[in-house]
C-alpha cells in the first residue's frame, strides 16, 4: 500500500510522496500514468516525489513527473503545493531550500500562502505574434482577445507540438489584459497534453513578457487563472529578470493509501 498525499495550487493538481526512503520508483512510467489518471487513478496534474538532498544541503529535493509519466522540467505550482506538503510534514517550517529539475530555489510559507523563488530569466524572445521565455519550463506567450471563448486545447495542441518547437513541446499561454499590470491566462500544458487551471512557470512567464512588451509598468503583476489568482515580483535591469517570485495558495486537499504492484 502506498501513501499518498493530494495538493492544489489555483487548481492545478499534485499527487505527492514522501519518498524520502526510496519506496517509489520514478522511472516507472506505466504506474505514474495510471496513479495520475483521473477516471481510474487518484487524478493529477502531475506527481511530485519529495526525497532528502544528500548534494547541496538543501532542505529537500523535490522531483516532479508529468501526468504522462515523463520527467518534467520545472512545475511552479508543484514547487508551491511541495514547500507546503514538507512543511505539513515538519520537515521545514516557514523558511526553506530545496533542489529541483533547474537548480536550488528558495521559499517561505505563511498559512496557505507559498512564494517560490524561480530561476532568473537572462531573455525574452519576442516575435511579431508571440514571444518565448524560459522560466524553468519553456513557454508560448500570445496575446488574444475573447479569452473566455478562445479554442484553447486546439490552437494550444497545434502550437506546442508544431513547426516551432518540434518534439519536445512547449507550453503555450493565451493572454487577455484585464487592467493596469493585471492580466487573464489559460495555459494549454505539455505532458498533460490539454489544458490546466494554472500553470505557475506560465504564469511567470506571461508576467516577464507583458513587462518585456510594455503592456505593464511595475514589477508587481497580477495574474488570473481559472482556478484563482497569483501574483509575481521581479526585479529588471536591461531586458534581465532576477528576484523572480511566484507567490499564491497550496492548500491539502486530501490524503489516502492505493494498492501497488
Amino acid at each position: 500500500m502506498l501513501k499518498f498525499y493530494k495538493y492544489q495550487a489555483t487548481g492545478n493538481d499534485f499527487i505527492l510522496i514522501d519518498n524520502r526512503e526510496n519506496i517509489f520508483d520514478a522511472k516507472n512510467k506505466e504506474l505514474i500514468e495510471h496513479l495520475c489518471d483521473r477516471r481510474f487513478g487518484i487524478g493529477a496534474d502531475g506527481l511530485i516525489l519529495i526525497h532528502n538532498d544528500t548534494l547541496y544541503n538543501s532542505d529537500f529535493t523535490m522531483e516532479y513527473v508529468n501526468s504522462d509519466g515523463n520527467p518534467s522540467s520545472m512545475c511552479g505550482n508543484g514547487a508551491r503545493c511541495s514547500v507546503a506538503f514538507v512543511r505539513d510534514l515538519g520537515i521545514v517550517k516557514d523558511v526553506c531550500t530545496f533542489q529541483a529539475n533547474d537548480g536550488q530555489h528558495s521559499a517561505t510559507i505563511s498559512g496557505s500562502i507559498v512564494s517560490v523563488k524561480m530561476k532568473d530569466v537572462d531573455k525574452v524572445e519576442l516575435y511579431d505574434k508571440h514571444s518565448f521565455v524560459d522560466t524553468g519550463s519553456p513557454h508560448h506567450v500570445a496575446l488574444v482577445r475573447d479569452l473566455d471563448r478562445y479554442s484553447v486545447y486546439s490552437r494550444g495542441q497545434s502550437i506546442s507540438h508544431g513547426d516551432l518547437y518540434g518534439l519536445s513541446g512547449s507550453n503555450v499561454n493565451f493572454v487577455e489584459q484585464e487592467g493596469p499590470n493585471r492580466f487573464n491566462i489559460r495555459t494549454y500544458e505539455r505532458g498533460v497534453e490539454d489544458e490546466t487551471l494554472s500553470c505557475g512557470t506560465g504564469a511567470t512567464a506571461v508576467a516577464l513578457s507583458m513587462y518585456a512588451l510594455k503592456k505593464a509598468d511595475s514589477t508587481t503583476i497580477d495574474i488570473s487563472v481559472l482556478g484563482g489568482d497569483l501574483q509575481i515580483e521581479f526585479k529588471e535591469d536591461n531586458g534581465k529578470f532576477t528576484d523572480v517570485y511566484l507567490i499564491g495558495p497550496a492548500q491539502f486537499v486530501f490524503q489516502g493509501e492505493v494498492k501497488i504492484k
